[in-house]
Formats: structure tokens, sequence, C-alpha cells
């Protein structure tokens, strides 16, 4: 989101939420937690989505917070309902806990029977709503490559398979998915690319001050593409300049999803806030383009996407506050 971007949306006045059938929805899962410490830090970390969730005005689910003895089986009858919901909300999928890696199949730890990638896959193939998979775990890179699709992101606690040691990354992730202190852009909002690029760096620092090797290095999706991007290639919310082949990289569908959205971005409908990712897409693209424009060529191109996108939010918060527009 540009600085122009966000200055229009400061300047609109909005304040209802959308239909009620308009609801984001948020399955978190704390796998087995090997001692009771462990188990405290994961019901903590549990705690955090379920604020954001409920500051989001998003449905909440939790597994694993009992004493059942099969969580794959409550997972697959949440998802079985979860996937066949047809709204463009998207569903957020938060496994919280360990992991493990054999050489060839990750796994996410449950009581009872573990979630592999593969079964993980499976219970989302059947799926057309955006979904955002937050694997916090060791081990979890795999799942990006049994999970990556179109409309998805999936986020993981580790560069490969191999980093076997216990993952701080979910803390770092459940502070700031519903904290505005992650919000970069200030645009009163913290979207998922933020809160990942918040809780990535928040890991790095850990292992700096305590004068440790890192030993995990997150993840995040978003092209479909199966090979994941680290958040050192981000200065702000967009790759660096001198990265290679930066426009193919991940991070822009992650920008437009936010758990807890800003008064202006509750306001909008499904189908308005589809018009506008696309004219913020379209925006991505021009400032990308600046420099092949005069000044007063790009000024020109720059309103025709503006303009839209302003009309866009003054019709969502007309329609949102039941007034009447004028003639």
């Amino acid at each position: 989101m540009t600085r122009i971007h966000s200055f229009l949306l400061a300047l609109l006045c909005v304040g209802a939420v959308g239909p009620a059938e308009e609801r984001q929805q948020v399955i978190v899962v704390v796998g087995a937690e090997g001692t009771a410490e462990y188990g405290q830090m994961f019901a903590e970390w549990a705690d955090q989505w379920k604020s954001a969730a409920t500051a989001g005005d998003a449905l909440f689910e939790v597994i694993g917070t009992d004493d059942s003895r099969d969580q794959l089986q409550q997972l697959q009858q949440k998802m079985s309902a979860a996937v066949a919901i047809k709204t463009a909300e998207p569903l957020w999928l938060v496994l919280i806990g360990h992991g493990t890696f054999d050489g060839r199949v990750a796994r996410f730890n449950l009581r009872g029977p573990d979630l592999s990638a593969a079964t993980a896959a499976e219970l989302l193939a059947a799926s057309q709503r955006p979904v955002a998979v937050i694997n916090c775990t060791s081990c979890s890179a795999p799942f990006i490559n049994a999970l990556s699709g179109p409309n998805r992101t999936v986020i993981t606690g580790t560069k490969d398979g191999g980093e076997i040691q216990f993952t701080r990354f979910g803390r770092y992730m459940a502070d700031g998915i519903g904290n505005l202190e992650a919000d970069i852009d200030r645009d009163g909002q913290t979207s998922l690319l933020e809160a990942w690029l918040f809780a990535s760096r928040r890991t790095d620092e850990y292992y700096k001050s305590d004068g440790r090797l890192a030993t995990e290095h997150s993840l995040l999706d978003d092209t479909g593409d199966s090979k994941g991007t680290r958040a050192e290639v981000f200065e702000g919310v967009r790759i660096k300049q001198n990265v290679k082949n930066r426009d193919a990289l991940d991070g822009k569908l992650a920008r437009r999803w936010h758990l807890v959205r800003s008064e202006a971005e509750r306001s909008l409908n499904s189908d308005q806030r589809t018009e506008r990712d696309r004219l913020e897409t379209e925006l991505e693209k021009l400032r990308e383009r600046k420099t092949e424009f005069t000044e007063t060529e790009y000024l020109r191109q720059l309103e025709s996407i503006l303009l839209p996108l302003a009309k866009l939010y003054e019709e969502a918060q007309t329609s949102s506050s039941g007034d009447v527009p004028k003639e």
C-alpha cells in the first residue's frame, strides 16, 4: 500500500461491519506438547490467536486444549465443514506445536496420529475459498511443497525439513497478528505479510540477543510456485530493489489479508474487496514502471487508479452508514 493510498483511507470515516455471512474463519490446532512447559506456552499462543480472531469478528475454533486423544479426527471434521463454505473470506489454519521430518515425510505432531503434509493437502483439496496455513513448527518447510497453490498463503517456521530444533517463531507470529506494532505501512491494520515479517525479525533478534546461531528461518509462499521467500529480502512491505527476479517473489497476496481489519477495510463487501485488490495491483505495477514515464504522464495514470479507488471506498462508506447518496 502506498503512502497516497494510506492517506486516502485515513480521509474516509467508516464504521460498520460486513454482513454476518461474510466472516473469516480461524482454526487453531495445538499439537502434542511433550512437556507441561511447552503446553503452557502453546496455550498462550492459541489464546492470542483467539483474541485477534475476536477483534476481527472472525469465527474461531481450537483443537487440542482438551484431553482428546485423536486430534487428527477432530481436525478432519472441522476442515471438512470449513472448506465446504462458499465464501471469498479466508480460512486461516494455524498449527502450533512440534514437527518432525524423516527425510521424506514432514509431520505436525498431534495426540494420536500425526498430520502429514500430504494429509494436510488432502484436507484442503476441495477448498475454493482463500486459505492461509501458518505452520509454526520445526521441520515445517515441506508443507509449502504440499500445500502451495492459487489463492493460498503458506507460512512455515523453517526454511527446510532439516531445521529440527524447537521453533520460537510461533510466539512472535501470535504476538504480531493482531498487533498494530507490526503495522509497517501504518494503514491502521496488520496484514498477514506484516505479521510474518514482524515474527521473522523478532525471531532473528531473539537469537542475536542470546548470542546464538539461529536454528530457524521462516518462509512465506503465496504465488503458488512452492518455493517460498525469506523475510530478509523485504524492505518495509516490498521486495528490495536489488533482489533478482523480485516480481516473481512472494508477498503480494499476503499483503491483502488482514485478520483484524481497519474500519475502512470492514466497510467493503467481498466484491468491493476484489475490485480494490485489482486496483491496488495496477497501482503496484505503475509504481514499478514509474521511471518509464514523464512526471505528468505518471500523475495522470496515478489519478486514473486513485480516483476509482476513492470512489469505491466512498460507495462502501455510504452503504455501510445507510446514507442516501446525493443527486
